[in-house]
């Protein structure tokens, strides 16, 4: 018995399955008032949500798309927010940030004047626009207790503060940009 028929068979097999999936892509012509629509239509009504490059995309990098009101070329999030957060925390070590997700993390930061206590950020941007609620900011703190350091409570006036300073950094940058 010969094994030519059972890989033949086995080869028009994967043919036949990877022609199926193509003919499912819509290769052809698609002329329904969807597929017609200009580009600012698409926009308006929002037909460009999940697109990846090109205008209204997520790695947009042209001047135009959507709300440009600080969405900067090439970050998914306002760039004025994003800048006044690193600007904000630029006292603290990063352990990462991450533009198109909107998400600024810090390493933990002992302050000179309380060694036995250390503080870690988490910054998210909400928005592509610059707004208060654009903003929101995590604090984490602890304090070493002999050899170990435990959680301990951060007053929540310490995420409003630093909320409050990255969205004062933000207002003053876009007022630069503006050349007001």
């Amino acid at each position: 018995m010969s094994l030519i028929p059972t890989r033949l068979a086995l080869r028009l097999l994967i043919i036949c399955a990877a022609a199926l999936a193509l003919s499912a892509c819509g290769l052809g012509g698609d002329t329904s008032r969807d597929a017609m629509k200009t580009d600012d239509e698409k926009r308006k009504d929002g037909d460009y949500a999940g697109k990846m490059t090109g205008e209204g995309g997520l790695f947009n990098l042209g001047g135009k798309g959507r709300g440009n009101d600080g969405g900067g070329a090439g970050i998914g999030v306002n760039s004025f927010l994003w800048r006044a957060s690193l600007d904000t925390l630029a006292f603290m070590p990063l352990a990462s940030a991450d533009p198109f997700g909107g998400v600024i993390i810090t390493d933990w930061h002992t302050p000179a004047t309380t060694p036995n206590e250390r503080f870690k950020v988490t910054v998210y941007i909400l928005d592509r626009v610059l707004r208060a609620d654009g903003v929101r900011i995590a604090v984490f703190r602890q304090v070493r207790s002999g050899d170990q350091w435990q959680e301990s409570v951060v007053s929540p006036d310490t995420q409003t503060n630093l909320e409050n300073a990255v969205l004062l950094r933000a207002r003053q940058l876009r007022v630069q940009s503006a050349g007001l």
